[in-house]
């Protein structure tokens, strides 16, 4: 594999881009051509009913008005399931993977320690089935798959935030690989196609910190060599509030109408540290002035200038 450094954006298109979306694609390309490296577009939109095919259309453009470019065609994940496939069937073949019956309503109802966002530890109800009961319940139910994780820890340094460590078995439990309804889940696609596609740096929120050790457990055991990972801070309007999908306000349709595109990048540039005054700016100079000992650690705020007069 080539030592040329290779990165990504990778959205999820279940609604219109919001800036902190576009902060997260701003340092990731920044950071990829400061090193005159490649640079993917990845659409992650395997929950298709979540993700219809126009909101991919609308990424691609909202990215593109911004003026970023990529080395290679987009990838779309609703059209890799088979590669997937192939990979789940890999780690079966190694005994890690069994079927999973539980009910989300059983999950919650247990006493296993909560880990937020309507997830717990799996406290491993279905691991020690024995294929005649799993053939039983497959009757009534369609099972989730679910990887089997040791109890060690796994450590790894993040650009920004450092030393990073998580016990397998005590902070995420087994988790799923393929859903009860046959859609495959966020940690094996990200790492099947980051890997198939050269990936060696990924940039992305800090609130996928926690999820890094499991990637790394699956890169491991599909003999994939590990990226260098970077997270950055969460984005915050300018009263501190988290930016989502449902802040219209917010939002590339709402903003293109009040800023020009080198604006916007300039509002976001400042707000990282990476430029020191808040102006208009272009990805071309963002690049040359480009460094990760810039970027700020805490969480960053959006200027009031973003928000006054909606």
């Amino acid at each position: 594999m080539s030592d040329r450094v290779t990165g990504r954006f990778a959205p999820t298109p279940s609604g219109r881009l919001h800036l902190g979306n576009l902060l997260c694609c701003l340092l990731a390309y920044l950071s990829v051509r400061s090193q005159d490296g490649r640079f993917l577009l990845r659409i992650e939109d395997l929950d298709v009913p979540r993700c219809p095919h126009r909101l991919s259309l609308q990424a691609i453009e909202d990215l593109s008005w911004f003026g970023f470019r990529w080395d290679e065609e987009p990838l779309f994940q609703s059209e890799r399931s088979a590669i997937y496939q192939q990979h789940l069937e890999q780690l079966q073949k190694q005994g890690l993977i069994y079927p999973c019956f539980c009910t989300r309503a059983q999950l919650m109802a247990s006493a296993a320690p909560n880990l937020g966002d309507t997830q717990v530890v799996y406290q491993r109800t279905c691991a020690t089935l024995t294929p005649e009961e799993a053939e039983q319940l497959a009757q009534t139910r369609r099972p989730a798959m679910r990887l089997r994780v040791p109890d060690e820890v796994v450590t790894f340094t993040d650009g920004l935030y450092g030393v990073q460590s998580e016990n397998l078995a005590k902070d995420c439990g087994d988790f799923i690989l393929r859903r009860s309804d046959g859609l495959f889940g966020y940690q094996l696609a990200v790492v099947v196609d980051d890997a198939l596609s050269g990936v060696n740096e990924v940039v992305r929120g800090r609130d996928i910190l926690s999820a890094t050790p499991r990637q790394i457990y699956l890169l491991k055991k599909l003999g994939y060599p590990l990226p260098r990972y970077v997270h950055i801070p969460l984005l915050m309007d300018a009263d501190g509030r988290r930016l989502a999908k449902r802040d219209k306000d917010l939002d590339l349709t709402a903003l293109s109408r009040r800023f020009t595109a080198e604006e916007l990048l300039g509002k976001l540039a400042f707000s990282s540290g990476i430029l020191p005054e808040e102006r208009p700016s272009s990805l071309e100079e963002l690049t040359r002035l480009f460094d990760w000992q810039k970027v700020k650690q805490e969480d960053m705020r959006l200027p009031r200038s973003l928000t006054k007069d909606i």
